[in-house]
């Protein structure tokens, strides 16, 4: 039986795949920061009652399955997540110790689709795009 997360008045479980890219897709900075960034984004999940799922951190985007809970808005926890991740990004690794407004690292937007019943499919999808993109990179060099 699957499993629901409860709150006082509401038994739930709403998944969400969610993909956005960097600025002008930034492979070589995004590169460097990548091993960073998970811890970064679940903390910053976790200050919205949400859950990162699953996550993977591509050459130039990400896809993440975030479980929010039902009072939330899902632009309202993906702007939080992008927001303060790209604060974290300018003062940790911009050398700005006092940077409040960060350096708009995420480009405007991102995509998203609910799990529903599939969510097996989408976090197997997720976990096999690195793999797919080095296939389709190796598909353009023969032709």
């Amino acid at each position: 039986m699957k499993e629901y997360q409860s709150l006082s008045h509401t038994r739930w479980d709403c998944k969400y795949h969610v993909v956005f890219i960097p600025k002008k897709r930034k492979k070589k900075i995004f590169e460097a920061l990548r091993r960073h960034l998970g811890e970064i984004f679940r903390d910053l999940a976790k200050q919205k009652e949400s859950q990162v799922v699953e996550g993977h951190l591509m050459g130039d985007h990400v896809h993440m399955c975030l479980s929010i809970p039902p009072k939330y808005a899902v632009s309202n926890v993906v702007g939080y997540i992008k927001g303060k991740s790209a604060i974290a990004i300018a003062r940790h690794f911009g050398g700005r110790a006092r940077n409040f407004t960060g350096e708009v690292f995420w480009a405007r937007g991102y995509f998203v689709s609910t799990v529903g019943l599939d969510e097996t499919m989408v976090r197997a999808y997720i976990r096999s795009q690195e793999d797919e993109d080095e296939r389709y990179d190796q598909m353009k060099l023969i032709v």
